[in-house]
């Protein structure tokens, strides 16, 4: 399992990155249909993705994540999840 410091880093034109569309979890899971966990749990390593986390207090027992999904690397898991399905149907 990679750690924060050891993800993948994906450069993309400023422009491009700044201006697309990012979606929130809810939205994809919604549009997906699927749980907000499972698509947390999809997206929390993938390359691209933004993860706005806040440092925790001393006594904060529980993680607070926000993560932003930009519309490319939706599409990027989409295809690659397609690609699975289609191995596993033949």
């Amino acid at each position: 399992m990679r750690s924060v410091s050891e993800q993948q880093v994906i450069e993309m034109p400023s422009h491009t990155a700044v201006m697309e569309t990012h979606y929130s979890v809810a939205q994809v899971a919604a549009q997906w249909g699927l749980s907000e966990d499972t698509l947390r749990r999809l997206f929390e390593k993938e390359p691209g993705v933004l993860v706005i986390e806040p440092r925790r207090g001393r006594f904060s027992r529980r993680r607070y994540r926000t993560l932003r999904i930009p519309e490319s690397v939706a599409e990027r898991v989409h295809r690659r999840l397609s690609i699975v399905n289609e191995r596993e149907k033949r």
